[in-house]
């Protein structure tokens, strides 16, 4: 058995950090490879940064492209072999095909439009749109998925879904890391966030308000909410931004470094 308690100590994800527990649990005692659900990227760091010291457990992040913001985890006794093709067969592409020109819709609705349908959330990976053509995901190849296939109602639009392969997906390109500089008057959170994403600060604002933006991997709603050095925000299609040194200027300002992934 492993070092529950030890594992779960100060853990801020304890539910879902049991969940990852149990399935290297099931693989030490079946000596068969086992698969999480979809993590998100909370959780799937606090696990591979807790269980992957452990000497008996391999763990293998799996998210169907490169820099995948939610992944499976691959759980495996370190002398157990795992054929190559298998970390792929754990995956599928899905194509959600629908009219959006006129009533647009963001990553969110798709995926509650799937979890409404009886997926469970975890069986979703990443998602993201294809202009007003729809979108593509990444899903559990074990998903649920009806024999007369698949369409889902959301609001005035009927979508039609598809499997792919993931070779037949088209994912957002990775971002290479970029070092930016900026100077700003305070440290609150949508001053620093709009400049390092890019975005005007009212719309930062309202994206904050909103619910899309998080702090550390939690979601805030509070725009003066003040940073620090070391904070990490993220924001769903835009991805991360790390926040480096931050110093006073002689006119008492802030120059903040910012690394944005």
């Amino acid at each position: 058995m492993l070092p529950r308690t030890d594992l779960l100590a100060g853990s801020h994800h304890p539910e879902r950090l049991g969940m990852v527990i149990d399935t290297a649990e099931r693989a030490l005692r079946t000596w068969q490879p086992q698969w999480t659900g979809f993590l998100e990227g909370a959780v799937l760091e606090e696990a591979m940064a807790r269980l992957g010291a452990l000497a008996e457990l391999e763990l293998r992040a799996v998210g169907g492209h490169p820099g995948a913001e939610r992944c499976r985890l691959l759980l495996r006794r370190r002398d157990a072999e795992v054929e190559p093709a298998a970390t792929d067969a754990a995956l599928q592409g899905l194509s959600l095909s629908g009219n959006f020109l006129f009533d647009p819709a963001d990553p969110d609705d798709f995926r509650a439009a799937l979890v409404r349908h009886g997926w469970p959330e975890d069986a979703i990976g990443d998602l993201w749109l294809r202009g007003d053509r729809g979108a593509q995901a990444i899903v559990a190849a074990e998903a649920p998925w009806p024999a007369s296939g698949l369409t889902l109602e959301m609001r005035s639009v009927s979508v039609s879904c598809e499997r792919l392969s993931l070779a037949q997906l088209q994912p957002p390109a990775r971002r290479q890391a970029r070092q930016l500089h900026t100077v700003e008057a305070s440290t609150r959170l949508d001053a620093v966030a709009s400049a390092g994403f890019g975005i005007s600060r009212n719309r930062m604002v309202t994206l904050i308000r909103n619910g899309a933006v998080r702090l550390n991997w939690a979601v805030t709603t509070r725009p003066g909410q003040e940073l620090q050095a070391g904070d990490r925000v993220q924001l769903s299609g835009r991805g991360e931004l790390q926040v480096g040194t931050i110093t006073a200027t002689k006119r008492d300002r802030w120059r903040i470094a910012l690394v944005r992934q």
